[in-house]
Parts: C-alpha cells; sequence; structure tokens
C-alpha cells in the first residue's frame, strides 16, 4: 500500500469512529475520490440557457419564411375553396320566413327616441333593430335614431347616410310606425330641443317585461320619451313577438344607402371577376390589426421598443389609467398562448389564402368568411350569413390558442401545419349550422327565429316567426 492509501484509511477510521459526522462521510469520501482521479475543475460555472416563455417572442415571420415555398407549391389549396363546406344540417337547409302581418297598426301610444351609441355594428343590431322590438312591443311610434359622433372615428355621418331610411319606414309599416320628425305640437313642449324630453335610463340587457312594467306608463303619460344611451338595453331572451321584430328590422328592414349598396355590388362583381380561376368563388377577411385593437390586446409584435413605447400611449390616450393599476400585471406571452392576439396581416396570410374586401356587403356575399377577431362586427355577419346561405356561415373562425402554438415553433414542417389548418377548416365547417340557445343573440343564430326547415311544413320556433 502507498503513502496515500495509509492516510486515507487513517482518515476514513477517525470520521467513522464520530457518529455525528457518519452522514456526511459519503459525500466527502466521493468528493475526495473526484479531487483524486482530477475530473472536476472549480473555476468552471455550468451555463443554463434561457429561453423565452412560450408566446413571448413573435416568430410568425420565421414560420413563414421556413413554410412559404412548400406552401406556394402546394395546388391543393386552390381547390379546396370549391369543396370548403361539406357539411349539412341533419334537418335540412333553412330559408328565410319573417312573417308581415297585413293589418294596420292600432293607435300609438307615444313616440321613443333613442340615441345609438358605439360603431356602426353595435349601431345596427344593439340599438337599430332592438329598438324597432321595444317599440313595436309598446304599440309605440319610434323616431329614426340619431348616431353619436363617434369619438375616435369621428364619423358625423346620420342614419340616412348609411341606410336607405324611406325603405327602412316602409318595410317595417304594417309592425312598426316609424317616423323621421316629431309633430310640431309636442316639440314646442321641449322648447323644441329633445335633449329636454324626459330620458329613461335603463340597465344593460334589461327584459322586454320591464319596457312593459316601468317604460310604458311614463310612455302614456308623457306621449314622448328618450332612452339613452341604448345599445345592448334589451335582453336576448325575449318573447316569439319581440324576436320577430328583431328579424325582421336586421334582415329585411335595414338596407344600406343607394350608394353603398352599389359600390357593395361592384365590388362583390369584381372580385368573382378576378378570382375566375377559383370558379368565381373569394375569400373575405375580418382583419382588425389596427392600433386601438393591438394596443388594449397588450400583445407583443416586432416593431421593438419603440412599438412598446407607441402601444403604452395608445392605451393611456384610449383608456386612461386602465392598463397601469397598481398590481396590474400584463404577461404579452400568456396572452398570445391564450389566443387573445389580434391575428396580423403575416398569419392571416398562413391561414387564408386570399385577401379581400372588408366591407360589409362584400364580406357578406364571399364564399368564405374568416373572422380574426372577436367584436360585433364578424357575430353579426355570421348571423347574416346564416340568414342568406340556408342557415351555414360559411365562416372559418382559426382556433387562436392553437395558432399560437404552430407560429411559436419555426422548426414546424408544411405537412404538420397544412394539417392543423385543414382540422380547424373542418371545425368551422361542423360549427357553421348552430340553434340559437336561450341567452344567445338572435344576430349571430338566427335559426329557428327568423327563419324555417326547407323540409319541414312547420317549424319547432314557427311562434316567433309568424
Amino acid at each position: 500500500r502507498t503513502v496515500a492509501h495509509h492516510v486515507a484509511w487513517l482518515l476514513l477510521s477517525v470520521l467513522l469512529r464520530r457518529q455525528g459526522i457518519f452522514l456526511f462521510a459519503p459525500l466527502i469520501y466521493i468528493s475526495g475520490m473526484l479531487i483524486y482521479m482530477g475530473t472536476v475543475s472549480f473555476d468552471v460555472v455550468p451555463l443554463v440557457k434561457h429561453r423565452p416563455a412560450p408566446g413571448s417572442v413573435y416568430r410568425s415571420p420565421q414560420v413563414y419564411e421556413k413554410l412559404k415555398i412548400e406552401m406556394n407549391e402546394d395546388y391543393s389549396s386552390a381547390d379546396a375553396i370549391l369543396t370548403i363546406w361539406k357539411n349539412s344540417y341533419k334537418g335540412g337547409e333553412w330559408r328565410p320566413c319573417v312573417n308581415k302581418p297585413s293589418e294596420g297598426l292600432p293607435e300609438s301610444n307615444g313616440y321613443i327616441y333613442v340615441e345609438a351609441n358605439g360603431g356602426l355594428n353595435q349601431q345596427r343590431t344593439s340599438v337599430i333593430c332592438n329598438a324597432v322590438a321595444v317599440a313595436g312591443y309598446l304599440n309605440a311610434t319610434l323616431l329614426i335614431p340619431n348616431f353619436h359622433f363617434h369619438s375616435i372615428w369621428r364619423d358625423p355621418s346620420k342614419f340616412k347616410d348609411i341606410y336607405d331610411e324611406d325603405y327602412f319606414i316602409s318595410a317595417l309599416e304594417n309592425n312598426v310606425q316609424v317616423v323621421d320628425k316629431i309633430p310640431e305640437y309636442i316639440m314646442e313642449r321641449f322648447d323644441h330641443n329633445l335633449t329636454n324630453v324626459y330620458n329613461f335610463k335603463i340597465k344593460a340587457w334589461s327584459s322586454i317585461q320591464y319596457y312593459s312594467d316601468e317604460v310604458l306608463p311614463k310612455l302614456l303619460e308623457e306621449k314622448i320619451i328618450r332612452i339613452s344611451p341604448f345599445a345592448n338595453r334589451l335582453s336576448f331572451d325575449a318573447p316569439p313577438a319581440v324576436q320577430r321584430l328583431r328579424c325582421l328590422a336586421n334582415y329585411e328592414a335595414l338596407r344600406f344607402s343607394s350608394t353603398i349598396l352599389s359600390l357593395g355590388e361592384t365590388l362583390v362583381a369584381r372580385m368573382k371577376k378576378l378570382s375566375a380561376n377559383t370558379g368565381g368563388k373569394y375569400v373575405s377577411v375580418h382583419l382588425r390589426f389596427e392600433e386601438d385593437m393591438v394596443a388594449f390586446s397588450c400583445c407583443v409584435f416586432d416593431g421593438g421598443e419603440q412599438e412598446k413605447e407607441d402601444m403604452k400611449n395608445a392605451r393611456e390616450r384610449g383608456w386612461k389609467g386602465k392598463f397601469t393599476k397598481p398590481g396590474r400585471v400584463i404577461r404579452p406571452g400568456a396572452i398570445r398562448i391564450n389566443g387573445k392576439c389580434p391575428l396580423t396581416p403575416l398569419e392571416v396570410l398562413l391561414v387564408a389564402l386570399l385577401m379581400a374586401a372588408i366591407d360589409y356587403t362584400v364580406c357578406l356575399h364571399s364564399e368564405v368568411f374568416v373572422t380574426t377577431q372577436g367584436g360585433n362586427f364578424p357575430h353579426f355577419l355570421m348571423g347574416h350569413r346564416r340568414y342568406l346561405f340556408g342557415g351555414h356561415s360559411k365562416t372559418i373562425r382559426p382556433d387562436k390558442r392553437k395558432l399560437a402554438l404552430l407560429f411559436d415553433n419555426p422548426n414546424i414542417g408544411w405537412k404538420s401545419f397544412k394539417r392543423q389548418m385543414l382540422n380547424m377548416r373542418s371545425h368551422s365547417d361542423s360549427k357553421g349550422f348552430e340553434l340559437k340557445k336561450l341567452v344567445d343573440s338572435i344576430y349571430t343564430f338566427p335559426c329557428p327565429d327568423c327563419m324555417c326547415r326547407t323540409n319541414k311544413s312547420t317549424n319547432p320556433g314557427s311562434s316567433s316567426a309568424t
């Protein structure tokens, strides 16, 4: 034995005699052996590679660069538009069936004046159509709604600038009386100023029974009332008579003004002509990649520090203090993974192969509509498309949670990516036919309140369509 072995054995014997240090013996022994064998160097510090949290880095440009060659060579995608909608409703297709009474109206109980706040699509359904329903239910005369001057879009348009006012009045004449001005003898009572009229403050999503119990007595007393604001002031859950009036207003009476209608029809014809390679079909995309939407989402893209500063300022301008409250933590990566980020134009290109017009009329008549972000526009447009296309919305709604994971993987292959896209398309197809549930919006789900089955003599929801 060498001297080193004797010393090691002696040291180990001493340690074993002391029970308090016995537990550390294995560790000391192993450390000594490693030092003795020269396998560890204490001047080396292991490196830990930091990987950004999923979704915290905008990687879509890298994904696009990797996929674009195979994507452009895959011609099967062009043919897919022709056969994109395969599902048919098991009970048969649906058709519009909003019955219009031929008899006249009884004497009016008074005038209702509402102010349309919000954007165009919110004004259309949650104000105008609901106002028609309330006025008809209360047997009141509706004054053409006044559009608020929008603080963001700064649009001074009036009702007649957007819609065909004469057509709106005539289409409702046997259901609800609509006028464009209040009689002089009534206006004299309020110094010809409608802001002096008694304003009913109504809670959001109030029932139609509330209007009958609370609003009608005041209407009978004053002969005119004002309701401002009026957006979302009527519950989606309503009796058949109310739903029928909503259907009539939204799908039959509201028609765009001749100028807008003519432009829309021109764009539709142009899109069909230019897309002749796909049998005259075209895809419309609702792209909400706008400053206010991006700022509100709190998502981070590829604009660097300048983008972050610009979006921070935009949030403070639009929603002062909302995003800077003490304790509020913004996690852009988590927001993206949860599918809350608006899709960028590049990401939409990876989902839909054609970019089309965003005008309501153009989107309404497209073979395929792709919605990329929530809001009133896509939901109401889906309902209108169901009304026109036999109950099927013909709308693709990408799963943004899944997309966030796909776009976060720059190593994904085209075959795998394409398979995921086809699955999303198939899921959207299966969801094209959906019936309205109790608390759903009739403007998104017009079946069965506004529509009847084509192969049935009676409609299960016929009481609401007569």
